[in-house]
């Protein structure tokens, strides 16, 4: 699809030294996948190696409508040694214990720079809760106070 065809508008700055195209299209990892790779234990059963997931395969999770799913395209897409269809994956589902699968996830999450405490997520959390630091106030005459009126917060 052409850009003129997405509505967008291209300004050429003469003069400016602009990234190059390739180097911006080309993997980032030098793995087979292009991602960053790892490896976790399955308490019991092994070791798996997995990838951390492409931005277009985290919208396709996004996309999904319940976290079941969600989980099976993770690990599907996630999974490198051995590789895993979402078929087998809800196998996996079926019959693992509920701890089992949580860990290899929160891999994957973290390789794609998604798990808690990666600067996406704070990113995400921040715009999610300001929490009590951050004041909105109501108008010209009002001030900050410093904090809750006192004992506001008992009850």
């Amino acid at each position: 699809m052409r850009d003129a065809d997405l509505g967008c508008r291209r300004q050429h700055h003469l003069g400016v030294m602009g990234m190059d195209k390739d180097k911006l299209l080309a993997p980032r990892a030098a793995t087979a996948s292009g991602m960053p790779e790892g490896t976790v234990e399955v308490e019991g059963m092994g070791t798996v190696r997995v990838r951390g997931l492409s931005r277009g395969e985290v919208f396709g999770v996004q996309q999904r409508g319940d976290t079941a799913s969600s989980e099976r395209l993770i690990l599907a897409c996630g999974m490198v040694e051995p590789e895993l269809t979402e078929r087998e994956v809800g196998q996996w589902q079926t019959v693992s214990p509920a701890g089992e699968i949580e860990p290899v996830v929160n891999k994957i999450q973290e390789l794609s720079g998604l798990a808690k405490g990666s600067e996406k997520e704070a990113v995400v959390s921040f715009r999610d809760d300001a929490g009590p630091g951050v004041r909105v106030l109501p108008g010209d005459e009002a001030g900050n106070d410093g904090g809750p009126a006192p004992g506001a917060d008992e009850q």
